[in-house]
Parts: structure tokens; sequence; C-alpha cells
């Protein structure tokens, strides 16, 4: 690969990172997605039309980007600071999903809006007694008169309440665990489907409760068929930790970056323990980049990658939020009430204890990499 594509990247966004959108450098980041909802969305558009979104999906879909190209595009987006992303669910989870499992109308229907960022997308996976324990999901849709009718409950629905559509995990067989489940695309703006903000501890709600009480969808909007919603919703999970999280490494890359800023500007650089552990964050960070850069090129799919990776990055990300404060001092433990305020740092800290939770715990990654690597945890 030449320059001439990173060249291209780097002019375009420096073109069009400006003016109106200026507002946007550095925002949206992890417990900051409340932050120019409306401009962002502008934004979204924006990169559509320059044909950025969508940039590694395969022919006639995309532009076919090869992987290189995709992590050049990551590495100037980054360096630009470019806004956190709100299709980045349609676009490397639900999108790919699609070009592997779906039809050929679903594709045609789907892709483009998602691609000009005319749809936003949430996903409707985790319930109050079926997080980490994917398999254990209520949620119920029976079929009738050509229609889906869901019943359930969703909780940590991510941008759900500005999604126009949801890709919903749900039962539509009998109780067998795995067996049974059917993977639905459900429009979001209908009767039956209520969206509640849950408060978080930043004092932001990125996260929501859905509700779905006779929501419905169409007969054909479900990916793959019916009952075989596992297969399709766990490659979904490994389109969620593929190429985009290089994408993700480059924002943690910016945050270790200030904090290193923050520590030269208040001193505390000179203490061997902080230094002692910001040389040990940047190392991390090394790891992780390289270890997603291994996974994308192997010729061979590896089945524990995944876990490996959401296991590396959650308690490195964690640990960067105990080092952001650790570099503020003393001062880090106070905030103000009225109105309630954080500083970067106390956010990075808050947000950052959820992230061994979401998207599967630390424990449960531990049981996949047993059970797939290891073969000592009985299957469901």
């Amino acid at each position: 690969m030449s320059g001439d594509f990173r060249q291209e990247v780097r002019a375009w966004l420096a073109e069009h990172l400006t003016g109106r959108f200026a507002p946007l450098v550095g925002s949206g980041g992890p417990g900051r997605e409340h932050e120019h909802l409306r401009l962002r969305a502008e934004w979204e558009r924006e990169l559509g039309a320059g044909g950025w979104i969508g940039l590694g999906w395969p022919e006639p879909y995309g532009r076919g980007a090869s992987i290189a190209e995709q992590v050049v595009f990551f590495e100037e987006y980054a360096r630009a600071g470019g806004p956190g992303r709100l299709s980045h669910i349609g676009e490397y989870l639900l999108a790919p999903t699609l070009i592997a499992h779906g039809t050929e109308e679903q594709r045609a229907r789907f892709l483009p809006p998602i691609a000009r960022a005319e749809e936003l997308w949430c996903q409707g996976y985790s319930e109050p007694g079926a997080g980490s324990d994917l398999a254990g999901v209520q949620t119920r849709a029976e079929l009738a008169g050509g229609r889906w009718r869901i019943t359930g409950q969703k909780v940590w629905t991510s941008l759900a309440h500005i999604a126009d559509w949801c890709f919903v995990l749900a039962r539509t067989g009998a109780q067998t665990r795995k067996n049974g489940l059917s993977y639905l695309l459900v429009p979001m703006r209908q009767p039956g489907v209520d969206v509640r903000p849950i408060v978080q501890l930043t004092g932001t709600s990125e996260f929501n409760e859905v509700f779905f009480d006779g929501a419905e969808a169409d007969a054909g909007l479900v990916v793959g068929e019916p009952g075989d919603g596992w297969r399709v919703a766990t490659s979904t999970l490994a389109f969620e930790r593929g190429v985009a999280t290089l994408g993700q490494q480059l924002g943690f890359a910016r945050e270790l970056e200030s904090i290193m800023d923050r520590a030269r500007s208040t001193g505390t650089v000179e203490d061997p323990i902080i230094a002692d552990r910001i040389a040990s964050a940047w190392a991390g960070l090394q790891g992780l980049r390289h270890h997603a850069l291994r996974t994308l090129s192997a010729t061979e799919p590896d089945p524990t990658a995944a876990s490996v990776a959401k296991l590396l990055w959650a308690n490195w990300h964690r640990d960067l939020g105990e080092l952001a404060l650790a570099v503020e001092g003393a001062a880090a433990t106070v905030a103000r009430a009225a109105p309630y305020e954080l500083t970067d740092a106390q956010r990075l800290f808050l947000f950052t204890r959820a992230d061994t939770i979401y998207g599967g715990s630390n424990e449960i990654q531990r049981n996949i990499i047993a059970d797939r690597l290891l073969g000592r945890v009985p299957r469901a």
C-alpha cells in the first residue's frame, strides 16, 4: 500500500473536520457519547457522502479496502481528533452480519442507508437476566399474520434513544438455550417500543432499557433462518471485536497521551511509581495493537482471539482510569455537586469501571477460552 491512501484520508479530514464541525474534534469518547449528538449525526452523513462508511465492506457493498488501508483510516481519524462514531453499530456489527448471513434483499434494503448514515442502529442482546449469559435470553417473538410480534426487555442498549433500528435476539422456539433463538431486525420508532435512559455514574445516559410490548417486524426481517439466531448473534460478536477495535485503541492512545500531558503539567511524572505506571500503560497499549493486527492478518481463525482481546483491553482501560486519578492526586476526589460536573480524569475512571462487565464479563471470557481452547467447560 502506498502513502497515497494515507494522504487522501488526511487531506479529506483536514478539509472537512473544520468550520461548523470544528467543535467535534476530540468529542464523544467513552462516557461522553452525549456530546454534540445532532452535530455528530451530521458528521456521520458527511463521512457517508465522502465514502468513508463501509470502507472495509467487500465490493459491491463497500470500497473493499484492505486491512492495512482500514488501519490507516483509523490512525488518521484518531490523529485528526475525529469524534466518537454514532454509526459504528450499524457499520461494524450489523453490516458485516448481513453480508455474511443476510439475504440479498436485506443487504439492498439496509446497507445503503447505513453507508449514507441515514439510519442508526442499536444492539438488542443483553437482558436483566441474560447479560453475559446471552443464551439465557427471554424476550420472545411470535410469528402471526406475516409479522413478528416481540415482547420482552433489553438493557444496557447503547444509543437506543437515537437509533432507528435494533437487531434483536429473541426466543422464537422452545426454551432450549442456544436453540430456538432468532435474529430480528426491528424498527425502533413504532408503538410497542419504550426506551428509558439509564443514568450512569458519570451523570450521563449512553445506555438504555428498551421494553418491547407487541412491537412488530416484517416476517422477512429475520437474519438467517428462524431458530438460527445463536450462530448469527455470535458472529456479530466476532465482528464487534474485529477491525473496529483498532479505532477503539487509537481512542485509548489519545486518552493516554492526555494523561501523560497532565502528569507533566502537574509534576507527578517525577514520581517513579507514576512514571512506571505510565510506561506500563504505554507498553500494554502496544500489546493490544499487535494482538489486533496479528488476529486480523491470521490465515486461520483463532476461536479464542476475540475473548483474549476483550480481556486485554478491558483490564488495560480500567487500569488507565485508575492511573488518570493517580496523576491528579487528591484533587481527583472532589467534584461539583450542583451542577454535577466531572473532569476528564474522573469521567474516565468512573466509566471504565464497566469495561470488565459489558460486552461479556471477564469471567465469561475466561470460560469461553477454557471451553474453546482447553475443553474443560461443558457446553450448554
